[in-house]
């Protein structure tokens, strides 16, 4: 391990540098930053380092600082080498920005990022590793507890059995979040059944389930034929899996599993009231997400009454939360509160009409969406997640240059639209 940066509080400053190498603490190799962490929680560490020349150094410090102030250089992503049929990954084109190419397997970034994993790379010291260090919760990519289907379904028929992995890190204590991503025809039916009720054996360590529809892109050439669940199909998953709550609600205490949002879109089903999602512990899946924004604007909308400025606001959305958006939110902005707001829906004409999300909008779909209209508003409202970290949209396209496209001040939204209003018209 590398060292990156030194706290100029931590008790190595000015003995450990930039560029130096962690050989040892403790007289044991160290194999990442978790590892670090874990390791150096001992009242005492004894750390071994080699300075950018090969010279070693030893210094005995009191472990109880946590990381020591110590910033890591990243640790080696381990990659997914299955090649399972809905990999959104495969279908993408050429030329994007590298890092969308990266498939992730690795249960340190479901630990530390909710990154959901299959637990197809992991070894024996893996699972020592994560069961010893209490990695918990994880995340996991069940997809079906047939062990042949789940094998076709991820292209690798070489993999362990899913279910005694999940039950050795249940029985050691480890908090499993599991998903089911679901294709019409080949792990729905009789083998989602399955698949929720041998997860649900392994309840409370295994925790929660979430069923979301798979994503597909108008890339997929050379790969195997799926389909989208029709308006009425999507009815009928929601539906059978409302009654497998009301089940898991009397034998459990638990609703245990739910359908992702868009499977309630797809329906033009209403959304269940919020207190149904518990913990709504799957909220980054699309779980519960759109209840939650509805309800966050109904307990705040009351603050929106004192706003009485003439301001022009467009907020752009996806299409999957276009009618959401236009039957539970806008009717109280245009006629309890006479804002002038308007809803912009961008079609995802990159991805293909089936992706229908907000978080994988393109910078310049949207700039093609709202170009026509945006000389008719002062601000544009974008929606909290289609921007990264570093505020590039999917395509590169930075915040800077889709402000200058569009010519117009640019606020990005958060969840709760009622604090984002405030803020545009304070």
């Amino acid at each position: 391990m590398k060292v990156r940066e030194v706290d100029p509080e931590s008790p190595l400053f000015g003995r450990v540098r930039a560029g130096y190498t962690l050989r040892l603490l403790n007289g044991r190799e160290v194999i990442d930053s978790i590892d670090f962490q874990f390791r150096s929680a001992d009242e005492q560490v004894r750390l071994k380092f080699a300075d950018t020349r090969g010279r070693e150094f030893e210094f005995e410090v009191n472990g109880l600082h946590g990381d020591l102030g110590l910033k890591w250089e990243e640790d080696k992503i381990k990659r997914c080498k299955c090649k399972c049929i809905f990999c959104f990954v495969h279908q993408q084109p050429k030329g994007m920005r590298r890092a969308l190419y990266i498939k992730d397997e690795d249960y340190r970034l479901s630990f530390t990022h909710g990154n959901f994993i299959t637990l197809s790379n992991v070894s024996d010291d893996d699972i020592a590793r994560i069961i010893e260090q209490r990695l918990s919760p994880l995340y996991v990519s069940v997809h079906a507890t047939d062990d042949q289907l789940r094998g076709e379904m991820l292209g690798n028929r070489k993999l362990r059995p899913i279910l005694p992995q999940l039950k050795q890190l249940a029985a050691a204590g480890i908090r499993l979040h599991t998903q089911v991503v679901l294709c019409r025809g080949i792990n729905d039916g009789v083998h989602l059944e399955k698949t929720v009720q041998d997860l649900a054996t392994l309840y409370p360590q295994v925790a929660t389930l979430a069923v979301v529809p798979v994503g597909l892109t108008r890339y997929r050439q050379r790969l195997p034929r799926l389909r989208t669940y029709t308006r009425r199909q999507s009815g009928q998953i929601v539906s059978i899996i409302e009654m497998w709550q009301a089940q898991f609600l009397k034998t459990l205490g638990t609703r245990f599993v739910w359908a992702a949002d868009e499977f309630y879109v797809n329906a033009n089903r209403e959304f269940p009231r919020l207190t149904t999602y518990e913990e709504i512990a799957q909220f980054e899946n699309g779980v519960g997400m759109a209840r939650e924004i509805i309800t966050g604007f109904n307990r705040r909308r009351r603050s929106l009454r004192n706003i009485h400025s003439k301001k022009r606001v467009m907020l752009v959305t996806g299409q999957s939360a276009w009618l959401f958006l236009t039957q539970q939110v806008m009717p109280y902005l245009l006629w309890e509160f006479n804002l002038r707001v308007a809803l912009q829906p961008v079609a995802n004409r990159f991805w293909g009409k089936n992706v229908t999300v907000s978080g994988l909008l393109m910078g310049r779909d949207i700039i093609a969406a709202v170009k026509p209209f945006v000389r008719n508003f002062d601000t544009i409202v974008l929606p909290p997640n289609c921007l990264n970290a570093d505020n590039l949209f999917l395509d590169d396209v930075t915040l800077r240059e889709f402000e200058d496209a569009i010519e117009r001040p640019v606020v990005v939204g958060s969840y709760n639209i009622a604090e984002t209003i405030k803020e545009v018209y304070s």
